[in-house]
């Protein structure tokens, strides 16, 4: 039994990837919600959405986020009528929105909700949220508080960031299954998506953070840093703010106590003794996710990585 930590455009690839080799049964995929907005008054899930997508096959190819071969005549006609539309929801997704709300307010849970979309859109993967509470990423700027999708949408993560909480976390429960998930795991993956903003919700949630420590699952993450830089987004800035390196290294110090191996790109072959100094082993591939073929390749090199840390 495999179980997924993940968020973000990196997070999406790498599950669908894993989903190619592994039976649906064997995968859960627990997924950040801190990202989650209220947008024309819908319930958004940026992050599990994405992962929805991905697994359906319905990933946007060009754009790496939102519904293939979608068009964005509502949105055109909403900015007309002086409706904010910084944030981009095509017409197929705003299908999945208008059902998600539908669904949360006859009294399903997000939980709940969730699995109804994936039998509809035929996902057969476990695809949980993190917590059916609401938990709120906020990013602190000299300018003021901003939500996630204000900085990283609408501001296109050009502030300097002082500081990141995720508000409503201490008093939040994890989605039923996700303890259990990991606890009781062959194998915890944590895709290489954002330390911070996608990942660090989840682990903010009581009970995650222990939980993967008393798991006898083989903990393995991928590092989202290649080369001194994140592949996307503002991983790098947000390693940096928070005083970790950015780096393969600094990665493996954010996650400390936590997993037993950080998969690493080829090139930064060289960070192998600051990342054992953080007490992690490392695992050297590619991790660029540019084809199918990448992305497969790099779930069944995780997989394999198993095989060889068990004859350590």
């Amino acid at each position: 039994m495999i179980t997924v930590l993940t968020g973000g455009t990196g997070g999406a690839k790498f599950v669908w990837g894993l989903a190619q080799i592994v039976p649906p049964e064997q995968l859960t995929v627990v997924v950040n919600t801190g990202d989650d907005l209220n947008w024309w008054g819908l319930h958004v899930s940026p992050d599990l959405d994405s992962v929805l997508y991905a697994l359906a096959g319905k990933l946007s190819r060009d754009r790496g986020w939102g519904y293939e071969a979608d068009s964005f005549r509502c949105l055109d006609r909403m900015r007309s009528l002086g409706a904010d539309g910084w944030f981009q929801l095509g017409d197929l997704d705003l299908a999945t929105h208008l059902r998600r709300t539908q669904l949360l307010a006859s009294g399903k849970t997000l939980t709940e909700a969730t699995a109804e979309l994936c039998r509809a859109m035929g996902v057969k993967n476990r695809l949980l949220p993190m917590s059916d509470d609401p938990v709120q990423t906020v990013v602190s700027t000299p300018e003021g508080d901003l939500s996630f999708q204000e900085y990283f949408v609408r501001e296109r993560w050009k502030p300097s960031v002082t500081s990141v909480r995720f508000e409503g976390s201490d008093q939040a429960s994890t989605a039923p299954g996700v303890l259990q998930s990991i606890i009781h795991a062959d194998l915890v993956l944590i895709a290489p998506s954002n330390p911070v903003t996608s990942i660090g919700p989840i682990l903010a949630i009581p009970g995650v953070r222990d939980g993967l420590r008393c798991s006898t699952a083989q903990v393995i993450a991928v590092s989202p840093i290649v080369g001194g830089a994140a592949v996307t987004g503002p991983a790098g800035d947000m390693l940096k703010m928070r005083g970790f390196a950015v780096s393969a290294a600094g990665v493996a110090e954010c996650y400390r106590d936590l997993i037993d191996v950080l998969i690493v790109d080829s090139q930064d072959e060289g960070s192998r003794p600051q990342i054992e100094a953080a007490e992690a082993h490392a695992a050297f591939t590619n991790t660029m996710m540019k084809s199918d073929d990448d992305r497969i390749a790099l779930a069944k090199f995780a997989l394999a990585t198993v095989a060889r840390e068990a004859t350590r």
